[in-house]
């Protein structure tokens, strides 16, 4: 996926445009909507947009494909098309109406987007993951101490990245220019998740990154339901 920089405002929103198009097009002479999304998502230019007074961010750092809200923004387009239950499945548990090879979904996508979609899944999905797996291991070692004492969430980020979470807070803000407030939109918590993942890979040693990688992707498995989409 391209950054905004490579390509000018008009050459995106064409793009773009062609985009809808093909989708609306491939839907109506009969075509899967899940596979004409795709399709349309390959062809897709811009990496952020507002559209309907709400801010997409498709492409966090420049480098993370969150290609489920390209997928939102995109499925607005053939409401009529897309049954209510395969539409909630898809968005907002990551399961599709359509099983496909993961092969057949990059060739689809296309490659450079299944790249940074791969930079989405193990810097935003699963850094969570791995928070949500040492939560858990904390709270299973307080209950057999028998003390619940302690913010289990700080203990997490202190066993996993060696600093609290505020500390954390405060150093991604204060790179990314951020004012502090009392709470975090959606979009700013998946960009914090992956400061986090950069900031893992930068500071722990290597066999301890793997050593978590691989418990977070245990947790997915285990709790998410997400078996087949780890294995791409």
């Amino acid at each position: 996926m391209v950054s905004n920089d490579q390509d000018s405002v008009k050459e995106r929103k064409e793009a773009d445009k062609r985009a809808i198009e093909h989708l609306k097009e491939s839907v109506a002479k009969g075509k899967h909507w899940y596979l004409a999304l795709l399709e349309s998502i390959k062809l897709w230019k811009s990496t952020e947009e507002t559209y309907k007074k709400r801010h997409y961010n498709y492409l966090i750092n420049g480098e993370a494909f969150d290609w489920l809200l390209l997928a939102e923004r995109l499925s607005q387009e053939i409401k009529d098309y897309i049954p209510e239950t395969e539409k909630i499945n898809l968005l907002f548990y990551d399961r599709p109406p359509v099983d496909l090879p993961r092969e057949v979904f990059k060739k689809l996508i296309g490659t450079s987007k299944y790249r940074a979609y791969l930079n989405y899944l193990y810097g935003v999905l699963v850094e969570d993951a791995l928070v949500m797996a040492v939560v858990d291991e904390i709270r299973k070692e307080k209950r057999v101490a028998g003390w619940e004492s302690g913010n289990t969430f700080d203990k997490a980020y202190k066993r996993i990245y060696g600093q609290s979470q505020q500390w954390l807070l405060d150093c991604f803000r204060k790179e990314k220019k951020y004012t502090r407030r009392r709470t975090m939109s959606l979009a700013m918590l998946k960009e914090f998740s992956y400061w986090l993942f950069k900031y893992r890979l930068k500071n722990c040693e290597k066999p301890r990154i793997a050593s978590d990688t691989q418990k977070a992707l245990m947790y997915m498995q285990s709790n998410l339901g997400l078996k087949q989409k780890i294995s791409t």
